[in-house]
């Protein structure tokens, strides 16, 4: 089946509403009906403004960079992206067209 993987970008330790950011969207996803997505944290990177982030064994957890990601056919992703933006939350975010299946036996 083709599909979009649409993920998100946000900062380790941003709150929306209250809670983590990543955690909201991961929440808000459950809300409108997709049925899955993961976050996965980086270790190191660097955003628009080129400062690099890394983490280090002393430092407070909070600076870097977690990705949300999740497996959608066009229109989930589109309406997805309609739902969020009425949130006047800024999400950087990337759409990449994929390929998605199950292999093997039955679920």
């Amino acid at each position: 089946m083709q599909g979009i993987y649409l993920k998100f970008y946000v900062q380790e330790g941003r709150r929306h509403h209250g809670i983590l950011a990543y955690e909201w969207l991961l929440e808000e996803a459950k809300k409108v009906g997709l049925h899955g997505g993961s976050a996965f944290r980086a270790i190191a990177g660097f955003g628009r403004h080129g400062r690099l982030h890394e983490e280090h064994f002393f430092e407070l957890a909070g600076d870097l960079s977690v990705e949300v990601g999740f497996a959608l056919s066009e229109q989930e992703a589109q309406s997805f992206l309609a739902h969020l933006a009425g949130e006047k939350l800024q999400l950087f975010y990337i759409k990449v067209p994929l390929e998605m299946g199950i292999v093997g036996g039955e679920p």
